[in-house]
């Protein structure tokens, strides 16, 4: 799956039960869309919201996820366990889901997970009556949010009430480089920082064009990582990447690195 996608939309596969027609069953919303676990807390809750005309039935995972070799990769794992592991939801419900801390994070160390939340479906009604296909494509919906669990040490947010100091926020060290990949123009981002970086309406600047790599969020990349994405020109010496990393409200220039 995709980093890339947005947070807490569905991503759909097909279940090809025939040709057509094809519909959804479900409209799940989901919040927050950016859970984290700082250090001083053993769980953490995630809301699933039925905002469909039918029961929504859906079975919720919980993945350690890294990044190498510019890929996404998503592990099972048993340091953070989401309960209940499948929820029934009626319409117009909600449902809490508890995401708890096994045992203790490294200290001063952000950790990465994915909650993937994948629709079960129902059997497709059937009526010998009706007229037309008897079969159709179902959409399974998947939902896909991000976890970040922290160590003591090192806090994910800042917090309002003042019960931890804001020197321990960690930040992103973004850096960036172009590389070609099978002919094609690239640019590369490495963090070198303790926490992750969410990157957000990213621009390539070149002279007074600016291009955007995408429309909205671009991705993620997590402490240690490198990722790449594909850019609509190959960048020159002179070229500026600009982006909102975090959630920033005003997009920054990202430094060139070699």
């Amino acid at each position: 799956m995709r980093a890339g996608a947005k947070l807490a939309q569905g991503i759909i596969g097909l279940l090809l039960l025939a040709s057509t027609p094809a519909f959804a069953a479900t409209s799940v919303l989901i919040w927050p869309i950016d859970p984290v676990l700082e250090a001083d807390q053993k769980a953490g809750a995630l809301w699933l919201e039925n905002r469909g005309s039918t029961p929504a039935s859906l079975q919720v995972r919980v993945f350690a996820w890294r990044q190498g070799e510019f890929q996404e990769q998503f592990q099972a794992q048993r340091d953070i366990i989401g309960s209940p592991p499948v929820a029934n939801i009626a319409p117009g419900q909600k449902q809490l889901i508890r995401l708890t801390r096994t045992g203790n994070s490294p200290a001063g160390q952000e950790q990465a997970y994915r909650i993937i939340i994948d629709e079960i479906p129902s059997p497709l009604p059937t009526d010998p009556a009706a007229e037309g296909p008897k079969a159709a494509i179902r959409l399974q919906m998947r939902y896909s949010v991000p976890l970040f669990v922290y160590g003591d040490g090192l806090w994910g947010k800042a917090d309002s009430e003042g019960k931890r100091s804001a020197d321990g926020v960690g930040k992103p060290q973004l850096s960036w480089r172009a590389v070609t990949v099978q002919g094609k123009p690239y640019v590369e981002l490495r963090n070198t920082g303790p926490v992750h970086a969410r990157l957000t309406d990213v621009v390539l600047q070149q002279g007074a064009q600016e291009r955007p790599l995408v429309e909205g969020l671009l991705g993620y990349v997590l402490p240690g990582a490198s990722m790449r994405w594909p850019v609509p020109a190959a960048p020159g010496a002179a070229s500026v990447l600009k982006g909102r990393v975090n959630g920033q409200d005003v997009a920054q220039a990202i430094r060139q690195g070699q």
